[in-house]
């Protein structure tokens, strides 16, 4: 006997214009920082060396700005939103950096549905959010708008 688990995530017909949703926090690590300097092969002083960014306005290193992306992204997953219905990222636009993350600091995402449009395919829809990584206290320290293409909900 076969049993399919059924998706978690949300069908398009799931969202509604101005709904939030925030997900889960993480706290961001020098380990974070330091293999994503690895990974991506970005040493830039201004994420790797203590002493330079002494002379910064930072005082201490700063996580990239696509680590702090990729990690929205994991905590977009982590809220079960996407799980199981999730057909595709589409676009990212008016990506803004607006303040530092470091390490020791903890984020999470609240994103607002702003729009919601149906495909020519009656299969799937389009959801953009408003994406926006909130620290601890309160600032917002990335901003964006994140439209997806999710599955529709099957007919029975």
């Amino acid at each position: 006997m076969t049993i399919n688990a059924e998706p978690r995530g949300r069908y398009f017909e799931d969202f509604e214009i101005g709904q939030e949703i925030v997900t889960p926090a993480r706290t961001i690590t020098s380990t974070d920082i330091v293999n994503f300097a690895c990974l991506t092969g970005d040493f830039n002083e201004v994420h790797t060396n203590f002493e330079y960014c002494k002379t910064t306005p930072f005082g201490e290193p700063v996580a990239h700005g696509p680590l702090i992306y990729g990690i929205m992204g994991g905590l977009q997953y982590a809220s079960g939103i996407n799980d199981g219905t999730l057909l595709g990222l589409l676009g990212i636009d008016q990506w803004r950096m607006l303040g530092p993350v470091k390490h020791g600091d903890t984020i999470r995402v609240a994103q607002q549905v702003v729009e919601k449009k149906e495909t020519s395919k009656p299969d799937r829809g389009v959801i953009t959010f408003l994406r926006k990584c909130v620290k601890q206290d309160g600032a917002v320290v990335q901003e964006m708008r994140a439209t997806l293409m999710y599955k529709r909900r099957p007919k029975v």
